[in-house]
């Protein structure tokens, strides 16, 4: 996916993945991923998908600082 915040483009094919973490099963309406990259350039984003129930109803990428993308890592288990 790609996705184009603050004048900056967000990849996640040409992005380095930091952590992966999912909640539930392919195809459970409540399960969800979220995905850390981070760009060639040091820039953090989350990349978010999930079925109809779940937080994440629909793909989307968010931009994340340094220190958010920290504290995500610290509570991601």
């Amino acid at each position: 996916m790609k996705k184009t915040l603050c004048k900056v483009e967000y990849d996640t094919e040409n992005a380095e993945l930091i952590k992966k973490v999912t909640s539930g099963c392919y195809g459970d309406p409540a399960g969800y991923e979220e995905i850390l990259f981070k760009t060639e350039g040091g820039k953090f984003f989350l990349y978010t998908n999930g079925g109809e129930a779940s937080p994440y109803a629909k793909e989307d990428i968010r931009r994340m600082s340094a220190e958010k993308a920290q504290e995500w890592l610290d509570a991601a288990k």
